[in-house]
């Protein structure tokens, strides 16, 4: 069974990717922020503690690694920890990979399509130069550019997923709320901007690119993970009045407009679907009934 590592492996997106690679015939393990669970293949973990990183490395020996812990949230409210766990932390990584000698053949990176900010392209794609308009944006775009410290010791892949979703997500985030909000019949619900585009993809088929991506003949490189299809929040709460019949308040409330927002988000899956094949699309609407049916 070739090992796998899997960081942040208990969040949203670990969780399914974890159960993925199991079903593949992967011996999954992974890293946690905090108390590690009774489960001897998971770790816990601070990856700005080079020291704790190295230890996990050394004791799993991964094959390959999917490295997704990291802050997310583009909100977050302490800058100096963005920083931290999305560069420091990911330098601490790739220099004990990188000591564990010749035992890893793939190691994805888990970088963000917020590094585009706002691009003047219809449709973007990997060639697009980066403008982000964040610090969380700045984050990932200077994670690449670091990794690229060991392109020659390491086989790097850098995924920049648009906006996906889907069950356990959490209702920090824009469509966990909505649809929390029209499963308990709330009479009213506080939004930002509600005239943004996004690339909206289901976690289930995020996940499934990133098995095919460590898979032995995988191209190393930089891929768009995303549907191509962009939605605007009114396309959202339209699809989510249909599947619940619940009419519901939209309020604009000011402090959830971000400065220097990002209006439109919508990528090309080219080079990526050229690289692993086409992944089955999964239809917004059905996500969102999934979700909602959880």
């Amino acid at each position: 069974m070739t090992r796998a590592l899997i960081t942040g492996i208990e969040g949203f997106t670990g969780h399914h990717l974890a159960q993925t690679l199991r079903e593949a015939g992967y011996e999954v393990f992974g890293t946690c922020h905090g108390a590690a669970p009774a489960n001897a293949h998971v770790h816990a973990c601070d990856l700005r503690d080079a020291a704790q990183v190295g230890a996990v490395v050394k004791a799993v020996r991964p094959e390959v690694v999917v490295h997704l812990a990291a802050i997310s949230f583009v909100a977050h409210g302490q800058v100096d920890d963005i920083y931290m766990a999305n560069v420091v932390g990911t330098r601490h990584l790739l220099d004990a990979l990188a000591q564990q000698g010749n035992g890893v053949r793939k190691v994805i990176l888990a970088s963000s399509a917020n590094i585009y900010g706002n691009s003047d392209a219809t449709v973007l794609d990997e060639s697009v130069p980066p403008a982000p308009a964040n610090d969380y944006a700045v984050s990932k775009l200077a994670m690449e550019h670091m990794a690229r410290l060991w392109a020659d010791r390491l086989p790097l892949t850098i995924v920049r997923p648009f906006n996906y979703t889907g069950v356990g997500q959490s209702d920090r985030f824009l469509l966990p709320k909505i649809v929390s909000h029209f499963r308990r019949h709330e009479a009213v619900i506080e939004l930002g901007n509600l005239d943004v585009v996004r690339d909206f993809s289901d976690v289930r088929m995020v996940v499934e690119c990133y098995r095919r991506l460590i898979e032995p003949d995988a191209l190393n490189g930089t891929f768009n993970v995303c549907s191509g299809v962009g939605h605007s929040l009114q396309d959202v709460l339209a699809l989510m009045r249909q599947l619940t019949g619940h009419e519901i308040e939209v309020r604009v409330n000011p402090a959830f407009v971000r400065a220097n927002e990002v209006h439109t988000l919508i990528g090309s899956r080219a080079r990526l679907d050229a690289a692993i094949g086409a992944v089955p699309a999964i239809a917004l609407a059905d996500t969102l009934r999934w979700m909602l049916e959880a």
